[in-house]
């Protein structure tokens, strides 16, 4: 059963944070790869520290071996300086789909018993 082999590595480009640039008084948007460099199929959802300001798209969905997909990770306007943005951060996380399963997300894959892997990406603000 898939859900006991822990999930293999997925890859990020970029690989450390994210960085947005001033001025903030408009909507950025900045692309991340997702690849999913394992040997099994994985269902990956995306997290953010501040749903006001950061959204992904799309938050979730599923990948073959060797398949990448190109996240949005959108930022919105914003007063900077005035707004804690220290802990601003994006969490990949990914777990192993059950064997047989169609190529269809499903949230109940992360309440399970499988085990489930994180990976932070802290963002950053250039003034």
């Amino acid at each position: 059963m898939a859900q006991s082999v822990p999930p293999g590595d997925i890859q990020t480009q970029p690989n450390a944070k994210i960085v947005f640039n001033a001025p903030y008084d408009d909507k950025h948007t900045y692309h991340i790869k997702v690849i999913n460099s394992s040997a099994r199929r994985i269902g990956f959802g995306i997290k953010t520290t501040n749903m006001k300001r950061l959204g992904v798209d799309p938050p979730c969905g599923v990948l073959d071996p060797k398949e990448a997909v190109l996240l949005a990770v959108s930022c919105d306007a914003f007063a900077y300086g005035q707004e804690d943005t220290n802990n601003d951060r994006i969490t990949v996380e990914w777990t192993n789909t059950p064997d047989g399963a169609a190529k269809q997300f499903r949230r109940e894959w992360f309440q399970g018993d499988g085990m489930v892997r994180r990976k932070n990406l802290p963002i950053e603000y250039n003034p």
